[in-house]
């Protein structure tokens, strides 16, 4: 489901941190949000064109949207570029979040204009989508007053702008968390959702087998992580059989 590992794409100690970092974002906004829908899997291994992933899947079949979740899901998009300027700072900040921000945009606009998610707008549609040739459609806006207009593209700003702050406000406090997370996929590369469960709760992580993957870098954060072995433990304990 998430794509053929590319595990022959060389990736530096830097964008290995900095990919670690992105993903432990989106997770710990995810599990901060409960509307969001629980996290499947983590991982720093590219798929496809992505550098790393968080999976969320639905406990069930969902044929409705609502509201709650859609802010949920545009503070999770928000929360790899919120843990990137962090974690490294404004200046660092990586093109990795383009994706994020262009589901962002796109479910704000939607929430917008199609869906009466808007107070000031209120349960109107103002754009309407065709489709096109080979599958190539367009959007067109029914209502293309100037003021109106500044309206829609007001609220879609302010819709990722607030998802941008509440991500930050998370992430923020729960910095800790942040960076145990992130230091635990440089180790293992790949989480499950039970794992990052474990992780959250107790501080450390329990595995069957040792880490199969290349050595991690050595992180600059406050957490100490053992370099391989069974046991992970955000507080520098030993791992067993090291």
């Amino acid at each position: 489901m998430m794509g053929a590992e590319r595990r022959s794409m060389v990736m530096t100690d830097d964008e290995k941190r900095m990919t670690a970092y992105h993903e432990a974002g989106h997770a710990i906004v995810s599990i901060n949000e409960t509307a969001s829908d629980p996290i499947h899997k983590a991982t720093i291994i590219p798929r496809g064109r992505a550098l790393g992933m968080v999976m969320r899947l639905p406990e069930r079949d969902n044929y409705s949207y609502h509201r709650d979740k859609m802010h949920a899901n545009l503070a999770v998009s928000m929360g790899g570029r919120v843990a990137e300027e962090i974690i490294f700072g404004h200046d660092k900040v990586s093109s990795g979040a383009s994706s994020d921000i262009q589901y962002a945009t796109d479910l704000a606009r939607n929430m917008v204009t199609k869906w009466g998610m808007s107070d000031k707008l209120g349960p109107l549609q103002y754009e309407s989508s065709h489709e096109g040739y080979l599958g190539m459609g367009q959007t067109q806006r029914l209502m293309a007053g100037e003021e109106t207009n500044k309206l829609i593209d007001a609220e879609i700003r302010s819709l990722v702008e607030g998802a941008h702050a509440r991500a930050t406000e998370v992430l923020t406090t729960q910095r800790d968390k942040l960076e145990l997370l992130a230091e635990a996929l440089l180790e293992y590369e790949t989480l499950s959702g039970e794992d990052i469960t474990e992780l959250m709760e107790s501080g450390k992580l329990d595995r069957p087998d040792q880490p199969s993957g290349p050595a991690r870098p050595v992180g600059t954060g406050s957490v100490g992580v053992p370099k391989a072995g069974k046991r992970f433990s955000g507080g520098g304990e030993a791992p067993q059989g090291a």
